[in-house]
């Protein structure tokens, strides 16, 4: 009996170890494939700081070709202007030895006094500083890769985990969030890669005048009507998570406008869904905000926007009431230039509407409007240019390079252009050579069409090239690069031109 009961809980002790034997081999089989999964990952990354570390070594190299092309430019032009003085005093000096060699006394005295104030004006030409070099040869650029290299020594891993993680912050459901006349109805989602457990949401609005933010709704629901707003107000909205670990950062902030008219049953417009949501730079402490602003029934305008950029897009929505048919709408965007997002050396003057530079190499300026779809055209027009740089206008991503000229990268789509002729250029490749540039007073045009995703440009309402590029789809803004000498305006609220209306109809 005593062995038998020693037997039982041996075999236990025995079952618990072939139960736990599972467990390690299963651990082994996890460990390896996290290890692939944490390898590819870590190689991801350092292959996206090496891609940085190129782009970097381009955008440096691209500056050392400026100085080089200066330089050379500088040294040239002296070259060819001495060439030229020392040709004019070759000759001046042959003449005069002929001249001395005159027999005829009242001859030479008639042309001497003549000759001698030439001499001594070409000597004088030759003054002080016309003989020493305008440019040296050393290249005064210094490369301080100190600091980098520290960083790279110090580049090690990071505890990411936690025990018991907070949830991640909600996202607001554009396409299902509306407002009608003094009510409003917000709707919101957790991140579809989370598997952070919520037990509930808490709904915050302000009081529709930009004071604190209060509680309106706290419970399990990802879906909240307010009732009894101001009329002819702005509220600002925002929504965040807990669990018993804790509570989430907010969600982007939902700021919307309510009816202006207590009368008007057709105010109810839903948040247009963007054709590419773009990626926004998360920026603490999630300072985005999403406007809704009614302009007139049928349609609606909204606009998301971050410390980093903004994206906004017009929509023409059906009919709220079955007795008014709208066909077509082309809505006309109002936007400025963005200083959030500009190189730091853009100046900005006439309330952002007007960009000149402070240096002599190209800086790029994005507006702050973004476009996904619909029929856009704006112009610039040129307020000053000396003839020599080559501004260029077009189109960008948000993440294009700020400190080159648009179309050196594959995130700008743009027409740089000289006083004599323009080219089109994306990735830094260029075509479709045309004459006709640009002078002080010039108007550039840009025609972005989305529905036929085509980007086309003008030059004094003529259409200045082919179409410039197709195929294109995305989230697209304005942009412009230039330098120190050249400022330009940007008109906005434009017609389509009557050069592209005419193909159209043809």
């Amino acid at each position: 009996s005593q062995l038998s009961q020693a037997l039982n809980g041996l075999s236990d002790r025995a079952k618990e170890a072939k139960e736990f034997l599972v467990q390690l081999r299963n651990m082994v089989q996890q460990i390896q494939e996290n290890s692939v999964e944490f390898e590819a990952c870590l190689v991801a990354q350092c292959d996206a700081l090496i891609d940085a570390l190129n782009r970097r070594k381009a955008q440096l190299l691209s500056r050392v070709n400026k100085e080089h092309e200066h330089k050379l430019k500088v040294v040239r032009d002296q070259i060819s202007h001495c060439t030229v003085k020392l040709r004019q005093t070759t000759g001046l000096m042959e003449y005069c030895l002929e001249v001395i060699k005159e027999n005829d006394p009242s001859g030479f005295l008639q042309i001497s006094d003549a000759l001698i104030r030439r001499v001594h004006l070409t000597e004088d030409q030759w003054g002080k500083g016309t003989l020493t070099p305008r440019m040296t040869t050393d290249f005064d650029l210094n490369l301080d890769n100190a600091p980098l290299l520290q960083s790279i020594h110090q580049l090690d891993f990071v505890q990411m985990k936690v025990s018991s993680p907070v949830p991640a912050p909600p996202i607001l459901q554009l396409e299902e969030c509306c407002t009608h006349n003094n009510s409003a109805t917000l709707s919101w989602k957790q991140p579809p890669l989370s598997t952070v457990q919520v037990e509930g949401y808490i709904l915050e609005l302000d009081d529709g005048n930009g004071g604190q933010f209060r509680e309106v709704y706290v419970g399990k629901e990802t879906m909240c009507t307010v009732d009894g707003l101001h009329f002819n107000s702005t509220y600002s909205a925002r929504v965040k998570a807990f669990n018993k670990s804790g509570v989430s950062p907010y969600s982007k902030t939902l700021v919307l406008q309510t009816s202006e008219d207590t009368q008007s049953e057709e105010q109810t417009l839903p948040f247009p869904v963007p054709l590419e949501r773009s990626q926004l730079r998360r920026m603490s402490p999630f300072s985005s905000t999403l406007n809704l602003q009614p302009s007139f029934p049928g349609r609606s305008y909204f606009e998301l926007r971050s410390s980093a950029h903004q994206l906004s897009l017009h929509s023409s929505l059906q009919s709220l009431n079955s007795a008014v048919d709208i066909k077509k709408m082309v809505a006309v965007a109002w936007f400025s230039f963005d200083p959030a997002s500009a190189h730091a050396d853009i100046i900005f003057s006439n309330d952002n509407l007007t960009v000149t530079c402070n240096s002599y190499d190209d800086r790029v300026v994005l507006g702050k409007t973004g476009f996904s779809k619909g029929l856009h055209y704006w112009e610039l027009s040129i307020d000053r240019y000396d003839n020599h740089p080559d501004p260029a206008f077009g189109v960008a991503r948000i993440d294009v390079l700020k400190d080159a000229m648009l179309g050196k990268d594959d995130k700008a789509w743009a027409m740089y252009v000289d006083n004599n002729r323009s080219w089109f250029m994306h990735n830094n490749s260029h075509t479709n050579r045309t004459e006709g540039g640009i002078t002080k007073g010039a108007t550039v045009g840009v025609l972005l069409d989305l529905t036929r995703r085509t980007l086309t440009f003008s030059i004094n309402e003529d259409q200045q090239g082919p179409v410039a590029f197709e195929n294109l789809e995305g989230l697209f803004f304005p942009a412009v690069s230039l330098n120190r000498n050249v400022q330009v305006t940007l008109h906005t609220g434009l017609p389509v031109p009557e050069f592209y209306t005419s193909r159209s109809a043809m």
